[in-house]
């Protein structure tokens, strides 16, 4: 794939994924820099919070193992005798961290599920307690859940104790936490039992970054940032909203509010520069209008003198000559005008049936001997009527002039950008060149056949029709039928 072609695929792909409106794009730009910023900080900081965690953990180990040892040490200096009756005052008397319990042998632990901060924890404890205590022959270490937790061979749980022997030193309910277990053998068939909380009772949360108070935490600052943005991307793009309804409504020749002089100091110039460029386009369109009325006017009285004097001309073919060229002098300057006048009429828009306006059109061509095709559609359109019907009538006397067939269609079709209005003229004449097709709306351009058909034309139809219907918003297109003759498509605006 060239370069060309990817850069091609990857702007359809952008095209397609994001909205088409400048504020939806924006407010997904804002959506996404914000959720990529939130994924960024929450990975930076779940990174850091483990190894935080892990420092922790390690750290904490070490300190319960030592303590481990010295109780372990303890126990050892005592007669085996002895501990049941030192165990028995520690459990009454309370004091110590460890839950301790004298076995003949050691008890099955049921361990927690695997987890690295758990399994780091009895890693560093089993090698600290084989640091300080090298002569025992080794130490089971592993944690449990309270619910789960045996404290001797015969199936004693915790929760079978009294609550006083274990409410100081292990948490049961309501929230319990893992519970280290360590055993070793002091002498053979004597087993001593310690069960004791990590520092931090409820380690293994410590490094998760998905816990609920911190999900809460992260969609509220998610949540605020996001309406925040979304805010004040709406706000600063309503005056561009405001200045392209503005513009589109001076292009289709009506009213439009004046644009506010509020916002960002870049918008108020604009907006002043849309003011003085409107009044610019005012200005040169009156003047415009004013010209060539004027020059209609002026000139119409010498061309009118001019034939008159002609008449005075003894030679017959002189005569003739004087006049075809006199004729088609006038022909040109009302032809001038009538393109300056049909394209810029001013009326106002209205609900327009468009059945009602072509049938008129079609009763007349059928009573002159027409033949004419039409369906009625039940479609209807906001336009300014005398000029859709100037544009819409150009076509069908194009189409009737060059055709011994008129067809005409009516129905609605929907693009990106919502719903259109279709009106297509077909004639059933020879058609046009494919390589003369975009130079038909240019001003006096007439074809070869167009000229033997329709001598009285001048060739400024098809560009009235385009620019009236373009100033409505739409669109004029030709195109050549596959089986034979013109076709002329308007589309609209259904709205």
């Amino acid at each position: 794939m060239t370069k060309a072609n990817w850069s091609t695929g990857y702007n359809r792909l952008l095209s397609w994924l994001l909205p088409h409106t400048l504020l939806g794009r924006l407010s997904v730009v804002m959506v996404f820099g914000v959720l990529v910023t939130q994924l960024a900080g929450g990975l930076i900081w779940s990174a850091q919070l483990r190894s935080k965690a892990e420092i922790e953990t390690r750290t904490a180990s070490q300190h319960l193992a030592h303590s481990a040892a010295s109780a372990i040490r303890f126990f050892m200096s005592l007669p085996p005798n002895y501990r049941p009756i030192l165990i028995q005052q520690l459990r009454e008397m309370g004091g110590t961290r460890f839950f301790v319990n004298a076995n003949n042998g050691p008890v099955t632990i049921h361990k927690i599920a695997d987890d690295a901060l758990a399994n780091m924890a009895l890693t560093t404890i089993g090698s600290t307690l084989k640091a300080d205590l090298p002569f025992l022959p080794g130490f089971r270490v592993a944690f449990s859940w309270p619910d789960d937790l045996q404290v001797s061979t015969d199936g004693l749980k915790v929760a079978d104790l009294p609550d006083s022997w274990v409410q100081h030193t292990l948490l049961i309910k309501p929230n319990p936490a893992p519970v280290l277990v360590i055993q070793t053998e002091l002498e053979p068939g004597n087993w001593l039992y310690l069960a004791a909380l990590m520092p931090n009772p409820y380690f293994l949360d410590s490094d998760n970054p998905l816990s609920p108070e911190r999900l809460l935490l992260q969609g509220v600052s998610l949540a605020t940032v996001l309406l925040l943005s979304i805010l004040v991307v709406r706000w600063t793009t309503r005056p561009l909203a405001a200045l392209s309804d503005a513009a589109d409504a001076f292009g289709k020749g009506e009213t439009a509010p004046e644009l506010p002089e509020t916002g960002s100091r870049e918008f108020i110039k604009t907006a002043r520069a849309f003011r003085a460029m409107r009044e610019r386009i005012k200005r040169y369109l009156d003047d415009r209008e004013r010209l060539f009325v004027s020059i209609s006017h002026d000139l119409r009285t010498p061309i009118t003198r001019l034939k008159l004097r002609t008449e005075l001309l003894d030679d017959e073919a002189l005569r003739s000559d004087f006049h075809e060229d006199l004729d088609e002098l006038d022909m040109m300057v009302k032809g001038a005008l009538q393109s300056v006048k049909d394209s810029d009429i001013h009326e106002n828009r209205t609900e327009v049936r468009l059945d009602a306006l072509i049938l008129r059109m079609i009763r007349d061509a059928r009573m002159a001997g027409h033949e004419v095709a039409f369906a009625e559609s039940g479609i209807t359109v906001m336009a300014k009527p005398l000029a859709l019907k100037r544009a819409i009538g150009n076509l069908f006397d194009n189409a009737l002039h060059y055709g011994q067939k008129v067809e005409i269609a009516v129905d609605t079709l929907a693009d990106d950008g919502g719903s259109n209005v279709r009106i297509q003229i077909r004639d059933h004449g020879p058609g046009v060149p494919e390589d003369a097709l975009h130079s038909l709306f240019d001003p006096y351009t007439r074809l070869e056949h167009g000229r033997d058909q329709n001598a009285a034309g001048m060739g400024l139809g098809l560009g009235i029709a385009r620019n009236i219907v373009q100033a409505h918003g739409g669109e004029l297109e030709l195109h050549n039928h596959p089986d034979g003759g013109l076709v002329a498509t308007i589309i609209l605006p259904a709205k």
